[in-house]
């Protein structure tokens, strides 16, 4: 009795199929995956189907999901990215700790303590953009930058962490200039669009004005050691 076999190839496999092997694999071997075929490219370059979504809800705090954070963040790819690039809660200073959605810094009121945090991700070459809200009054040092893992992330006083010597680049949000080495190298930004400033109304649950910024530091130079996004306050 005759019979007839089809050989079918990876990259026919139904959607179904792909949905439920992909959303049992890491996030490394997504990106493998993605180089495998064509068709597995397109089906894992597709930024809101049930893979990403899955992925998000087994790594992203609920909290988070139904925030603001991700107002301006349209995909389950996205949010996930957002999340991967977002602050180490094991790089960070003694007095300062991530929240439990995941994204928001918080220092402890430390006297006479400058404290700082290191992104989970870094970078040897390119061009890189973060985006950071900050809410509340900047206090005596506010600084954002890049930082190798050499970067001190605590010291006594109160000082530019960010930008004090060789192993960083820092933006002093209290007088918009920029720091490396322990010295300033001008203003910043010195662009048209400067950052933006947004001050909301006192409302009974919030006695004191919020000042929130939106900035984003580009780094277009190629560095020798590997960078991570950093912040440093007081």
């Amino acid at each position: 009795m005759a019979c007839c076999v089809v050989v079918r190839g990876w990259e026919s496999l139904p959607q179904s199929v792909l949905e439920a092997l992909f959303s049992c694999l890491s996030i490394d071997d997504l990106r493998n995956c993605s180089l495998v075929c064509t068709s597995w490219y397109r089906f894992l370059n597709d930024e809101n189907n049930d893979v990403w979504r899955l992925h998000c809800i087994r790594k992203l705090a609920e909290e988070a999901l139904k925030s603001d954070l991700f107002a301006n963040v349209p995909t389950y790819k996205a949010k996930l990215r957002a999340f991967y690039h977002a602050w180490n809660p094991n790089d960070c200073s003694r007095n300062v700790y991530v929240k439990t959605n995941g994204f928001t810094l918080h220092r402890n009121p430390v006297a006479q303590s400058t404290d700082a945090s290191r992104g989970k991700i870094g970078f040897r070459n390119g061009r890189h953009c973060w985006e950071v809200w900050w809410e509340g009054p900047l206090g005596t040092v506010a600084v954002v930058g890049i930082a190798t893992r050499s970067a001190a992330l605590q010291c006594h006083g109160y000082v530019a962490l960010l930008g004090g010597d060789r192993e960083s680049w820092g933006w002093n949000l209290v007088d918009n200039h920029l720091l490396h080495n322990g010295d300033s190298q001008g203003n910043y930004p010195q662009l048209n669009n400067a950052p933006i400033y947004q001050v909301c109304e006192n409302t009974a649950s919030d006695n004191y004005c919020k000042v929130t910024r939106w900035f984003r530091l580009t780094s277009t130079k190629k560095l020798n050691k590997r960078n991570f996004n950093d912040m440093c306050l007081t």
